[in-house]
């Protein structure tokens, strides 16, 4: 069971990447804000974190680096999604601890690509509806 903890305050957006994810194969949890991203990282122990930027309660580049100062999520790696998605964005979330960064609107196979290359594939085509 490889999980993913999908970090996502727009609730249309979470639902759509959580089926995608879902129909992949990966077991998905999802947070709406960065509080409760941080406590279900721990709880969870996701292998990856989709972290959306622009949270409602604090960004995401200040949760990921609070995810990267705990000892217990240090070592999960992180994809920034972002609308923003200037080469300083991406210079920002990388230096904040993420390995990579997913520009919105999110390409779903690129998305994947970035997922599977970070954590391994995990089904062989359930078919993601795309």
């Amino acid at each position: 069971m490889t999980k993913v903890l999908l970090v996502e305050d727009n609730e249309d957006n979470a639902r759509a990447l959580a089926r995608l994810l879902t129909r992949r194969g990966y077991v998905v949890s999802t947070a709406g804000n960065a509080a409760e991203a941080l406590t279900k990282a721990v709880d969870t122990q996701p292998a990856l974190v989709l972290m959306d930027i622009g949270l409602p309660d604090m960004d995401g580049l200040e949760a990921t680096r609070r995810l990267k100062g705990n000892p217990e999520t240090a070592g999960i790696p992180v994809i920034a999604l972002t609308a923003h998605a200037m080469a300083e964005d991406r210079t920002a979330a990388l230096q904040a601890g993420c390995v990579d960064f997913a520009p919105k609107p999110v390409d779903l196979m690129a998305l994947i690509g970035k997922i599977v290359a970070l954590v391994g594939a995990v089904s062989t085509g359930a078919g993601d509806g795309s």
